[in-house]
């Protein structure tokens, strides 16, 4: 036995250097195998020669176009955040917003209880040749189940998409009727001007929303209306407005600017200084103008704010806009996709940079809130030694950004926990879809706001709002608490009902303006 054991030994030990000498040559061939490369970074050499290498000597199949997109997306997010590549649906999303044109059905809808609700079906589309109203709720699309079971509102715009030409059954409940439309998708217009109208004898109103290939020729069109109503002061929204195509931003300008005035400059270590002037043609050169931002208006909104202000040509109320001064200049793919590459900044006609730092960029709005910037004016955090001057003298600061004339801060004074409670369940617009299954015909028969005046008295809204909160959702309010509520509340209401007349959303920012307390400071 003990001899047994000296031989087992005796072959543990052998094994043990033959399997040593094994794994030396083994670790020596591989090492033997590595090589010392060139790390040249001038020419790409570097990353092109990992990508290479990588197809080359990865141990599983690799998904070169994955790879691909992933390495050029991390490439240029090192850049800055606005450089950026668009893989194809993207790419088409945002192709189809900015053009002012998609393929599909043509309806506006929300979602305020798990079943969408039409709000607006686009004059001269293919859902309302087909005969859908405001109104109607979405079931089915083709075969697909949409309401009351969480089915994402981006998806069933996804479902109703799709080429001219081809077909779409949506399914729709009115009052109490299921009704089945057979639907062919075509061209749709995207508004950018959301609203215009005449807040009063001699003041105008226009929302515009973003700058789109139409917007000039929309933005014009509704200017015009109001001239011809008397309008003799312009007020132009371009709140939460994040951007859109520069030359909408020059031709806008333009129309309140003269001759020889600067709109915008922009510079970049690979382009030229370029300097864009006002011809003297604009139409609306004589109207005085105020100008609304907040911290989510960017890009194009910001360069036709920061023309009128160092101009001098109006006034800007609001709250500091978002800071997005960057120009980016397209490439795109044969396969659909496409990257935005920054490659110069914009400056105002006083010189003030409008790009903010990249420093916490991603959070900076966020930082606005807990700064208290949106809720004070002294809160806001000026870069006090990059100043410049408008045409008069005045004090402009850089440091990102257009600082308003007139700061007006985001108000929260009104919320009362009612108030609070009722958003949170969306109850307004709710009820604002069960008014109109109530009052249907003589909601969709209304063209004027004189019809919705008296149509708004008669109804009394507000007592039938109170009733629906406390037996839909379980949410009652004192008599305070409701007369203090109430002033807030009302305006809110009449608009999400007027808003499914033939008014549309000149109606709801008409009736919500008293609330606004950005248009009432400038009013």
């Amino acid at each position: 036995m003990k001899r047994d054991g000296v031989i087992l030994r005796i072959v543990e030990v052998l094994l043990g250097v033959v399997l040593g000498v094994l794994l030396t040559v083994t670790v020596t061939r591989y090492r033997a195998s590595r090589h010392i490369v060139e790390a040249r970074y001038g020419d790409w050499y570097k990353l092109n020669y990992i990508l290479g290498f990588v197809g080359d000597n990865y141990v599983d199949t690799i998904d070169v176009n994955g790879m691909t997109d992933a390495a050029v997306a991390a490439a240029l997010s090192s850049l800055d955040p606005h450089s950026t590549y668009l893989p194809p649906v993207k790419h088409t999303e945002a192709q189809e917003e900015l053009a002012a044109n998609f393929e599909g059905i043509g309806i506006q809808f929300n979602v305020p209880a798990d079943t969408a609700i039409v709000l607006e079906v686009i004059s001269g589309g293919p859902a309302e040749k087909a005969g859908l109203q405001p109104g109607d709720r979405l079931l089915k699309v083709d075969d697909k189940v949409i309401a009351g079971v969480g089915f994402p509102q981006d998806s069933m715009v996804r479902r109703m998409k799709g080429p001219s030409g081809t077909k779409v059954l949506v399914t729709v409940k009115r009052n109490s009727e299921i009704i089945p439309f057979d639907i062919t998708r075509g061209k749709i217009p995207l508004h950018s001007v959301d609203a215009a109208f005449m807040v009063n004898d001699t003041t105008g109103f226009v929302r515009v929303s973003k700058f789109s290939s139409t917007t000039y020729s929309e933005f014009t069109g509704a200017a015009s209306t109001l001239l011809n109503s008397g309008m003799k002061r312009l007020v132009i929204d371009l709140r939460d407005n994040n951007g859109g195509y520069l030359n909408q931003a020059l031709l806008l300008s333009n129309e309140f600017l003269e001759r020889g005035d600067t709109i915008v400059y922009l510079k970049g270590l690979h382009r030229k200084k370029e300097v864009y002037r006002a011809d003297g043609s604009g139409s609306l050169r004589d109207i005085p103008v105020t100008v609304l931002i907040s911290e989510n208006s960017a890009s194009s909104s910001e360069i036709f704010a920061g023309a009128i202000q160092d101009n001098d040509r109006g006034v800007i109320a609001g709250r500091r806009s978002f800071g997005k001064g960057l120009v980016q200049e397209p490439l795109d793919f044969i396969d659909g996709s496409g990257i935005r590459l920054t490659v110069a900044r914009y400056y105002t006609p006083s010189g003030r940079c409008i790009q903010k730092p990249y420093d916490n960029y991603d959070y900076d709005i966020y930082n606005r809130y807990m700064d208290g910037e949106v809720f004070s004016a002294d809160s806001v955090k000026l870069d006090t030694s990059d100043v410049h001057h408008t045409r008069s003298g005045r004090v402009v600061y850089g440091g990102g950004g257009i600082m308003p004339d007139v700061f007006v801060p985001l108000d929260t004074t009104k919320a009362t926990p009612f108030f609070v409670a009722c958003n949170r369940k969306t109850t307004q617009m709710r009820f604002a879809s069960s008014m109109f299954d109530k009052y249907r015909d003589r909601l969709l028969s209304i063209d004027s706001f004189e019809e919705m005046d008296r149509f708004l008295r008669d109804v009394s809204l507000a007592s039938q709002f109170r009733e629906f909160a406390l037996s839909k959702d379980g949410i009652k309010a004192s008599e305070k608490e409701w007369k203090e509520t109430l002033p807030y509340l009302e305006p809110q209401i009449n608009a999400l009902v007027a808003r499914y007349s033939k008014l549309g959303d000149n109606a709801f920012y008409k009736y919500y303006l008293p609330v606004d307390n950005t248009v009432t400071v400038v009013l």
